[in-house]
């Protein structure tokens, strides 16, 4: 029996804490839980926000976020965890971009950093402590790391680039 390896306990403690997060935050998206606005509210406000069509665009970041949360978590598919949760952050900065950097003025400060931190966790593995270790990393190939972010990355220019070419004003009629 081995002692316990600090970078694995880091890993675990990153994981868990990160993907909690991340699967509060979808759940609110998708069931309403902890003051969200459930499928419904969170289809409008994608609606407000220039994402079409709203409705699947709701479902996929709640999806995103706390599917990528629980995965990351548990850490499973790990890389697949990191890179949906990262992509679905990079819609949220997205949104958040035109107010800067910083929370406090409503800027993408906090999914920016989720989203990095996600990624991470993809990129580096789940450590010991993991269903993907005691599973032999069955969904943990290296193929799947490159797979996973470009599949991530590719959805996300295509949702952000839809998003932003609706968000550009038409002129106005007289």
């Amino acid at each position: 029996m081995g002692s316990v390896n600090r970078r694995d306990l880091g890993l675990l403690v990153l994981r868990v804490g990160t993907g909690a997060v991340l699967a509060a935050h979808g759940s609110q998206k998708l069931a309403g839980w902890f003051g969200g606005g459930g499928i419904e509210g969170t289809t409008a406000a994608m609606e407000a926000m220039g994402f079409h069509p709203p409705k699947h665009s709701a479902i996929a970041a709640g999806l995103g976020e706390a599917g990528g949360g629980v995965l990351l978590a548990l850490g499973l598919a790990t890389p697949a965890a990191g890179a949906a949760a990262a992509g679905a952050m990079a819609g949220a900065v997205a949104v958040h971009a035109p107010a800067g950097f910083f929370a406090q003025g409503g800027g993408y400060e906090y999914p920016a950093f989720l989203g990095f931190t996600a990624a991470a966790i993809g990129l580096t593995g789940p450590g010991r402590y993991s269903v993907d270790h005691a599973t032999r990393h069955a969904f943990n190939q290296p193929w799947m790391v490159a797979l996973a972010f470009v599949g991530s990355a590719a959805a996300a220019v295509a949702v952000v680039g839809k998003r932003a070419k609706g968000q550009v004003a038409e002129p106005e009629e007289f």
